[in-house]
């Protein structure tokens, strides 16, 4: 539903979606140029082409987390909450075996292999992995940590391995609201910790930062604070949402979408 305003402001082409939400049924049926429909109008989907397409074709990849580590690690499994990952570990991972080129999988692979001798500097191209979280959650949990929950899940439930959604080698970019750090750009494992230190704010992790080492990674553009691009917080409203509430999605879609009523406040 989210996406009601960009389709029809004409930004969006098409979409192959995983599956559907309650009350999209209208909307995707009068809007069968960009939904795959069938001769009934009803959407189809089909997850395992999705995946596929998620893994090898897309150039970007933005998903959100409830944990993030030093090295880039994210993990929806907490203590006492463990949520499905969903497609995030397979179109979050770098497709290994992809050869088809595109200037952004061209340059982001450039960026991380700038300097590197050997098998590791090898050209390719890379996917870009962007994390993007608040510093801290519900109950003033903070999403950055020393160390992930999924470690002590995995010893509790005798696990092979830990349950982490998105491996740190395959994030590019962690964007918080206090910047973007292009973990790209990191020469060393010491560099990547400053940087998402460097973005996490209030939090421990953030608090325990190396300044000075910090402020040379923006200077080096490795971090970008909304003021290095030119952006002005205090603009950082509603004001500039296409859609501020479930009713203007509504109105956007010409009264075809018709959200559950435990969505509605009207």
């Amino acid at each position: 539903p989210a996406l009601i305003p960009a389709i029809e402001a004409g930004w969006v082409e098409s979409i192959h979606s995983f599956g559907s939400e309650l009350g999209m049924e209208d909307y995707i049926r009068a809007r069968s140029d960009v939904f795959f429909t069938g001769v009934d109008g009803s959407l189809r989907s089909n997850r395992a082409f999705c995946q596929a397409a998620g893994h090898y074709a897309c150039d970007l990849f933005i998903g959100s987390t409830l944990q993030m580590d030093l090295a880039g690690n994210s993990s929806t499994a907490t203590l006492g909450r463990i949520a499905g990952f969903g497609g995030a570990p397979n179109m979050g991972a770098d497709a290994r075996g992809r050869r088809h080129s595109s200037p952004a999988w061209l340059k982001a692979g450039a960026e991380a292999r700038n300097g590197l001798a050997g098998a590791r500097g090898t050209p390719r191209g890379q996917k870009l992995v962007v994390q993007m979280v608040e510093t801290f959650r519900e109950h003033m949990q903070p999403a950055f940590v020393e160390t992930l929950d999924a470690w002590q899940l995995a010893e509790q439930a005798q696990m092979p391995l830990p349950p982490i959604m998105i491996y740190g080698d395959d994030v590019t970019h962690v964007l918080t609201e206090e910047g973007i750090a292009n973990l790209l750009l990191c020469r060393n494992d010491e560099e990547r910790e400053q940087a998402i230190r460097g973005v996490a704010g209030y939090t421990p992790v953030g608090m325990a930062r190396d300044r000075r080492m910090v402020e040379n990674l923006r200077d080096r553009g490795v971090i970008r604070r909304a003021a290095d691009m030119g952006i002005d917080v205090r603009d950082a409203t509603r004001n500039l949402l296409a859609a501020r509430s479930m009713r203007d999605l509504v109105r956007a879609s010409g009264g075809l979408y018709q959200p559950p009523k435990k969505f509605r406040n009207w």
